[in-house]
Order: structure tokens, then C-alpha cells, then sequence
């Protein structure tokens, strides 16, 4: 799988400008992780999935960025970050997944170049029917203060995809900071050429430890007709905010190969979801 790797990579080089002169690695008010990551998810599941390869080369399935979900039944609305779906019509942006390298900032290593070229390239456009949608989140700093919000960002998601459509597949996926200290860009606000920042410190690793308790008890499902996400990935890494390398963690409190919540383990689970349930579209 291509996805850590090609998160830690791109994220390592700082590309969110403030308007006191710094340049940021990761910013709250940002989206630049969860599209990286959700632009790094797609390769992987287009890599595993043979039957999401032979949909896309026919033109089947499109993809959507920020995509607007309304669940039928209440009325809620939710911008998903990416969503995998059938074409409203004949009409293309003209943007493909591999155009989106540049405008993303996404690093990629030679193996994942190599199978982004002999991979069908999806196209942008707009959105009919979704097949998988896909949120992406963070969890960088004051892990136990965010943890309210973020729990309640994410049940969200999969409420509303499947009150959209119960048979899409809702794809959660958590960036968690294992890093003792952090660079909070929300507590820098001034220039930090030549100045002493303000490091945030955290208890770690329960900090950590805390938040992927909590996404451990997001609910999740089997079939439709079931609430909860259908697959559910997190990635540990070190990052202080400092423009320094991340740093990807993969013993504990990382999950292990196998378990539930390993990325390996989110990608094998949707990538068969898929070739079951939209084989015959």
C-alpha cells in the first residue's frame, strides 16, 4: 500500500502560508492532509480493487471532491472530502487523479509513480450516484479536548452517506500525533524568523492511546441496513510542526498488521466491498 508513505512524504514539506510570514506542515483551518490522504486512499483502492480498475477504464465511476451528501430521511448535508461515483452525465472538469499531483503537493516514490502510470487515470465530474465516500481527519494536538468534536465529525459522515444511499461504502480515515511537542500555528500567530515559538507539550503516548480508543468505538457495519462506517484506517506519525521530516509510526500505539484499524487492513476490506456489491454496475 502506497498511502503512508505518500502522506509523510508530502505533509514533511511545509506549503500552508499564514499571513504573519510562516509556512506550515499542517494547519487546522487547512484541508491539505485529508485531501492528500484521501487523494492517496483512491490509488490504493483503485491498485487493489481489479473491478474499480475495469469500471473506471470504461468510464463507470467518476470521483468528486468536497462533494455534497444530503441524507434523504432528515435533511442533514455533509461536504464528504472525496467521494468514488457513477457520472451524472456525460459532462468532465477536465481534472484527473494524477492532475491533482500538483495542485495537492503530493510526493510520490517511484513505486507509486510506477503504478499511477499503469492504472486507469479516474476524471473528475459531476456526481450522480456515490459508491464510496471517503472523510479524512487529524487529530495533531490537545488530543483530549478535540476528541468531542472529532467523533462527532465523523458519525456524522457515515450517518449521512448512508441516509443518502445505504449501499455506498463510508470510508473514515484518522491521522493521530504521537509527537511529544508541537508547533500549534493557532498559538504562533506572529512571525516565528528569529522568535522563540510557543511548543505545546502532550502526555504521550496515552494522549495518542486516548484518541484511538475513541475511534475504536465508532460504530461500524457489516451489510446495509446497519449503521456505522464500512471500513475505518488510522496512520500514527511524529510531526512537532517545525518543518522537520515526519516521521511514520508503526509499532504501538500504532495499529499491527491485521488488526481492524490497520490502513493495510481498511484498504483489502473496501477494495473486496467493492468488487462485491458493484460488480455488475
Amino acid at each position: 500500500m502506497f498511502g503512508p508513505t505518500i502522506l509523510v512524504d508530502s505533509l514533511s514539506v511545509p506549503a500552508i502560508d499564514d499571513k504573519f510570514g510562516n509556512t506550515w506542515q499542517y494547519h487546522p483551518r487547512s484541508d491539505r492532509h485529508s485531501k492528500i490522504a484521501c487523494w492517496a486512499i483512491a490509488l490504493d483502492l483503485l491498485d487493489t480493487s481489479s473491478t474499480l480498475q475495469r469500471h473506471v477504464a470504461e468510464g463507470k465511476v467518476v470521483f468528486g471532491v468536497n462533494h455534497e451528501m444530503r441524507d434523504f430521511a432528515t435533511g442533514r448535508k455533509k461536504d464528504l472530502d472525496l467521494v468514488l461515483a457513477r457520472p451524472a452525465g456525460p459532462t468532465r472538469t477536465g481534472r484527473t487523479l494524477s492532475s491533482l499531483i500538483g495542485k495537492y503537493g503530493i510526493v510520490l516514490q517511484r513505486d507509486a509513480a510506477s503504478a499511477l502510470d499503469r492504472l486507469p487515470d479516474p476524471e473528475e465530474a459531476d456526481v450522480g450516484a456515490v459508491l464510496v465516500a471517503l472523510e479524512a481527519k487529524a487529530c495533531m494536538t490537545a488530543h483530549i479536548k478535540s476528541l468531542p468534536r472529532l467523533y462527532d465529525e465523523l458519525n456524522s459522515s457515515h450517518l449521512t452517506v448512508h441516509g443518502a444511499s445505504e449501499h455506498a461504502l463510508a470510508i473514515a480515515f484518522v491521522m493521530v500525533n504521537l509527537n511529544e511537542e508541537f508547533l500549534s500555528p493557532g498559538l504562533n500567530q506572529f512571525e516565528l524568523a528569529g522568535a522563540s515559538p510557543e511548543v505545546s507539550v502532550h502526555v504521550q503516548p496515552k494522549s495518542a492511546e486516548r484518541v484511538l480508543q475513541k475511534i475504536a468505538e465508532m460504530p461500524r457495519r457489516t451489510r446495509s441496513g446497519q449503521h456505522g462506517f464500512d471500513g475505518i484506517g488510522i496512520v500514527v506519525v511524529r510531526l512537532r510542526n517545525d518543518g522537520m521530516q515526519l516521521q511514520l509510526v508503526t509499532t504501538s500505539p500504532a495499529p499491527a498488521p491485521g488488526d481492524l484499524f490497520h490502513y493495510d487492513s481498511m484498504i483489502t476490506r473496501m477494495a473486496n466491498e467493492y468488487d462485491v456489491q458493484f460488480r455488475h454496475i
